[in-house]
């Protein structure tokens, strides 16, 4: 289970959300068409009560079949949920509904003065498609809807040129209007889509500044570790002349091997604030995921158990992650399982194979894979780091006690 494998340390930027100001300006104009359809339906709705132009049962049956969705759209543009499937019903039922409007006023007096309750929902049908047809679409409505209107409008009052200059005012006023509407809309989102991107760009300049940060400051601290700790060791090597002075070359050379093979993993430290004992259990089990291997963490969580401070859960993950790394190198995982037991007063972490095993005494100081990655880094936040090894196996023990 020996590995001089190093890790490298990497920064991670939180995600952005890149539809943040569109998703903004969608709710907003969801609100803005709900109030004023509202508006609008009100007037049709008080109009179409009052009409005498369509049979009783037509108008029953027309008013049902308009006012219910246009309800639905406007409840759902109000508190923002479901409105665009409800916009699109009811932009593709008010053609129909115009459709059946002559039949509804068939063999009745028309009258030709004012304007019918249906004139009041055409702008409320084509500003309905903004919310729910793509672009090419909510044009086509915004001259289909008004046109169909002044087409079923002639066949029910007659086309003399009064009627026709009349109806024709109607449709180029709601053309006019509708395509006002839809331009607004688009504007709005063209704006938003614009801010988006430049938000994503600004973030996405930040994050490369701050790696670029990162790394240089990674560089300095590791110029700052060479010129402090290996190259003290090596020029104490150069001058030893004495067992004594030989012995204090390899304690300092052993020392900055160490934090050689901590300096990549102390950005991964992170924060100390603390977590659950269950960070621990997954991030070993993501850990072996990593490696291609489905490690299942034997659990043994008392109640009474006490968070971890930050820091010292994410060495004994690194620690434990190595120890898993080491077992799959060198035992092709054999038996390899893990065990985390937690209570009130301290956490052990076990990860054991049943591989070949090793000589544990006579594995090289230069070998960073237990006694730098394993036992230093959890010797650096306060733990203790065991490691047995025989035929019938290996077993890498790892103890954190809360101080008292």
């Amino acid at each position: 289970m020996v590995s001089d494998a190093s890790t490298t340390g990497t920064l991670t930027i939180p995600p952005d959300s890149t539809f943040f100001t569109r998703e903004r300006v969608e709710r907003i104009l969801a609100l803005v068409i709900g109030v004023g359809c509202a508006a609008l339906g009100f007037q049709a709705f008080v109009n179409g009560i009052a009409s005498d132009q369509e049979a009783p049962t037509w108008n029953l049956a027309l008013m049902l079949v308009t006012f219910v969705p246009l309800g639905l759209m406007i409840a759902a543009g109000v508190i923002g949920r479901f409105y665009r499937p409800l916009s699109a019903i009811f932009a593709v039922i008010f053609p129909l509904v115009l459709l059946a409007w002559p039949f509804a006023t068939a063999g009745r007096v028309a009258q030709s003065g004012g304007e019918p309750w249906v004139w009041y929902l055409l702008n409320v049908a084509t500003v309905a498609t903004a919310l729910s047809f793509p672009l090419i679409l909510q044009y086509v409505w915004c001259a289909l809807i008004p046109v169909l209107y002044g087409v079923v409008r002639l066949v029910q009052i007659g086309s003399t040129v009064e009627s026709v200059i009349q109806v024709t005012r109607q449709v180029v006023f709601a053309i006019i209007l509708a395509v006002v509407m839809i331009m607004i809309g688009w504007m709005l989102r063209r704006l938003a889509e614009g801010l988006d991107r430049t938000r994503e760009e600004a973030v996405r300049s930040y994050a490369a500044a701050a790696a670029a940060d990162a790394v240089e400051q990674e560089r300095i601290s590791v110029a700052a570790l060479m010129h402090d700790s290996v190259l003290a060791a090596l020029i104490a090597a150069e001058r030893a002349s004495s067992p004594r002075e030989r012995d204090l070359a390899v304690a300092m050379a052993r020392e900055a091997l160490t934090r050689l093979a901590n300096a990549d993993r102390e950005a991964e430290e992170g924060p100390d604030e603390p977590v659950a004992p269950a960070f621990v259990v997954d991030g070993i089990a993501a850990a072996a995921a990593e490696h291609g291997h489905r490690l299942e963490v034997r659990t043994s969580v008392d109640a009474r158990a006490t968070a971890l401070p930050g820091r010292v859960a994410r060495a004994l993950v690194l620690a434990a992650a190595q120890a898993v790394v080491n077992s799959l190198e060198h035992a092709d995982g054999a038996g390899l399982h893990a065990e985390v037991s937690a209570d009130d007063k301290r956490i052990i972490v076990r990860v054991s194979d049943t591989g070949e095993g090793f000589d544990v005494a006579r594995v090289p100081e230069d070998r960073l894979g237990i006694s730098g990655s394993i036992v230093a880094r959890t010797a650096a936040v306060g733990g203790q780091a065991r490691v047995r090894s025989s035929r019938r196996g290996t077993a890498v023990e790892l103890r954190w006690e809360h101080p008292r």
